[in-house]
C-alpha cells in the first residue's frame, strides 16, 4: 500500500474533520435522547433481544447531523479555498446523492423509529432511495476481474444500474442486522469509514477528497459511540443503520469503485445477512422474518459475554480492514470469498441453543436506562 506523494495536504482537512463530527455528534446525541423520551421513542425488550429494559434509540439522527453539517460546510470552503482537489469520476448530482440522500435515508429510518413500520414498507423505502442514487449518478460500473488480474469486468448500464440498486439496499441491510448488540454496528462502521478513508489517500485510488467524507463519517460515528458503546444510554435506531449503511454504500462507489475494499472490510456484516436468509428461507420462513441466529447471537451462545462479543466483532473486522489495504482488488475478492465460505460454516454450526442472558445484561448493569441494540432485527 502507497499513499499519494500529497498526502500531507490532506492530513490537515482530514483530523479538522474528523474532530468537529466527532464532537457535534458527542454534543447532540444527549439533546436527541432527551428529544425520543419525550416521545417515548424506545426499544422495549423482547424475547429474541438482549434488552432487559426499554432503551431511547432514534441517536443515529446524532450521527446524520454531525456528517451532513460538517461535510456541507467543508465542501463550501473548499470550492473557494480548494484544501484538497475535487475527483475527477465526481460530479455535484453525486454529492447530492451522498449528502440529501444520507438525510432521506435518516428520514426514513426516523419515521420507522416512529411507527415501527412492516419490513416490506422499509424496504420499499430503501429501493426507491437506492433508485434516486442511480438517477443522481451513483453507479458500479465495473469491477475487478478475479480470473484476469489488472483487468476489469465493465457493465452495461443497465446490469450497472440493478447491481448498484442491490449493492445500496443490501449494505443498509447488512448494518441494520448486525445491529443487535451495543455498539456493534456503530463500531464496525467506524472501522469501515476509516478503512475506504485510508484507501482513497493511496495511489491506486487517489482521491483524498472521498477521504476527507469517509473521516467525516467515522468522527461522527466516534462521537456517537461514546454513548452507543456497552453500557449504552441510547440505541443507533432504524434512522442511524439506514443512514450509515446507505452513506457507506456511496461512498465505496463515489470516483473509483472501492466496492471490493467494502466488502472484504464489511465482511461480517454482509455475510452475516447472506448466510442469515439462506438459513431462513431454507425453513420455510421469510427472509425478513426475525430471530436470534446472527453472528452476534452465536458467540454470546458459545459463552462469550455482551463486551467480549462486540470487542471480538471488532477484531475480526479490524483484521479484514488490514487485509483490505494490504491486498489488491483481485485477491481482495478471493479472500472475501474465503471468509464467507468460513463463516457460512460458523452460522450453520449448532450451538448450546437457549440463550442464558450474561449477568452484564441485566438492568442493573446499565446506567440512566441503557442497553444492548436492535433496531431492525
Amino acid at each position: 500500500m502507497n499513499f499519494i506523494p500529497t498526502v500531507g495536504n490532506a492530513v490537515g482537512p482530514i483530523v479538522v474533520v474528523f474532530v468537529l463530527a466527532a464532537i457535534v455528534a458527542l454534543v447532540l446525541t444527549p439533546l436527541v435522547r432527551n428529544v425520543v423520551i419525550r416521545y417515548e421513542i424506545v426499544d422495549r425488550p423482547e424475547a429474541r433481544r438482549v434488552n432487559t429494559i426499554p432503551v431511547p434509540r432514534g441517536g443515529g439522527l446524532a450521527v446524520c447531523a454531525a456528517f451532513l453539517l460538517v461535510t456541507g460546510l467543508f465542501l463550501l470552503a473548499n470550492q473557494s479555498a480548494n484544501f484538497v482537489p475535487i475527483p475527477a469520476g465526481l460530479s455535484e448530482p453525486n454529492v447530492v446523492a451522498l449528502l440529501l440522500g444520507g438525510a432521506i435515508a435518516a428520514a426514513l429510518g426516523a419515521i420507522d423509529d416512529l411507527f415501527d413500520l412492516r419490513a416490506r414498507y422499509q424496504l420499499l423505502g430503501q429501493v426507491a432511495l437506492a433508485c434516486g442514487a442511480v438517477v443522481l449518478g451513483i453507479s458500479i460500473e465495473y469491477i475487478a476481474n478475479p480470473l484476469a488480474p489488472g483487468s476489469v469486468i465493465q457493465f452495461p448500464v443497465p446490469v450497472a444500474a440493478g447491481l448498484t440498486i442491490f449493492w445500496i439496499v443490501g449494505m443498509i441491510n447488512s448494518i441494520n442486522w448486525i445491529d443487535g448488540l451495543d455498539g456493534l454496528s456503530t463500531g464496525v462502521a467506524f472501522i469501515a469509514a476509516v478503512t475506504l478513508g485510508l484507501i482513497s489517500l493511496t495511489t491506486d485510488v487517489r482521491q483524498p477528497l472521498i477521504a476527507v467524507l469517509c473521516f467525516a463519517l467515522a468522527g461522527a460515528l466516534l462521537g456517537f459511540l461514546r454513548w452507543n458503546f456497552n453500557p449504552a444510554s441510547i440505541f443507533t435506531g432504524t434512522s442511524g443503520v439506514q443512514f450509515v449503511g446507505y452513506t457507506l454504500a456511496v461512498l465505496a462507489i463515489l470516483g473509483t469503485a472501492k466496492v471490493a475494499v467494502a466488502l472484504l472490510v464489511l465482511g461480517v456484516p454482509i455475510i452475516d445477512t447472506f448466510w442469515i436468509i439462506v438459513r431462513r428461507v431454507s425453513q420455510g420462513r421469510s427472509p425478513f422474518s426475525p430471530d436470534r441466529t446472527h453472528i452476534h447471537h452465536r458467540l454470546l451462545d458459545l459463552g462469550l459475554s455482551h463486551r467480549q462479543t462486540v470487542l471480538a466483532i471488532y477484531g475480526i473486522c479490524l483484521a479484514l480492514a488490514v487485509l483490505s489495504l494490504l491486498l489488491s482488488g483481485v485477491t481482495q475478492l478471493y479472500a472475501f470469498l474465503g471468509i464467507f465460505v468460513a463463516f457460512g460454516l460458523i452460522l450453520f454450526l449448532p450451538t448450546r441453543g437457549d440463550f442464558d442472558r450474561p449477568d452484564e445484561l441485566e438492568a442493573e448493569a446499565y446506567e440512566n436506562g441503557a442497553h444492548a441494540d436492535t433496531t431492525g432485527d
